[in-house]
């Protein structure tokens, strides 16, 4: 099994994403199988490093090999219903196996621009959402496909009647009819949505 460790060149990016994670390996000369989280994996396709930590809430076993802290990927491309690749760090079938499950991460910095009135989900994460009379609807906490379209789940934190603290949620449609402005600058949405809604 051959899995080395080249970790000194490249620096953990200060605005590290995850972006995909290490399914398997593929073939019998190391190479991997990756399955993105985006259904457009360009931001994989063109990343020269990827970084790595353990899958969550799974422990490595103590036999495995200690996990690379980057990857240097040699050769990467579109297959099936993700994406494979070789990587210099690993050699064989086995050392691509002992990699499975890791999560990989990107430098934010390496994402292509978008055109106006498009974002990252991952930008929109955290921001403060307000109402057009300015009342507070809570923060975005996740992004969610529909099909349809995508919705926005906010978290506020709040007080029931008898004085308990609560977490209240809202799903509000991130489409124009709901949205007025997004400021990533401000860190704020702007939305056409009521607090009884």
């Amino acid at each position: 099994m051959t899995v080395t460790t080249t970790d000194d060149a490249v620096a953990w990016p200060d605005d590290a994403i995850e972006v995909a994670r290490v399914a398997d390996a593929w073939g019998i000369k190391g190479w991997l199988r990756i399955q993105p989280y985006a259904a457009d994996p360009q931001v994989v396709l063109k990343a020269r490093h990827w970084f790595l930590q353990p899958p969550a809430g799974k422990p490595r076993a103590k036999e495995a090999p200690a996990l690379p802290k980057v990857l240097n990927v040699t050769l990467v491309k579109e297959h099936s219903d993700g994406v494979i690749a070789s990587v210099r760090e690993v050699a064989d079938r086995n050392g691509a196996e002992a990699l499975r499950g890791a999560r990989i991460f990107v430098s934010r910095s390496i994402f292509p621009k978008t055109d106006d009135g498009e974002y990252y989900w991952i930008d929109l994460i955290g921001l403060n959402v307000v109402n057009r009379d300015g009342a507070a609807l809570g923060t975005v906490a996740e992004m969610m496909d529909t099909g349809a379209h995508s919705v926005m789940r906010l978290t506020a934190e709040s007080v029931d009647e008898a004085g308990t603290p609560r977490t209240v949620e809202r799903l509000i449609p991130f489409v124009a009819a709901y949205i007025d402005d997004v400021s990533l600058t401000e860190r704020r949405i702007v939305a056409d949505w009521g607090l009884d809604y």
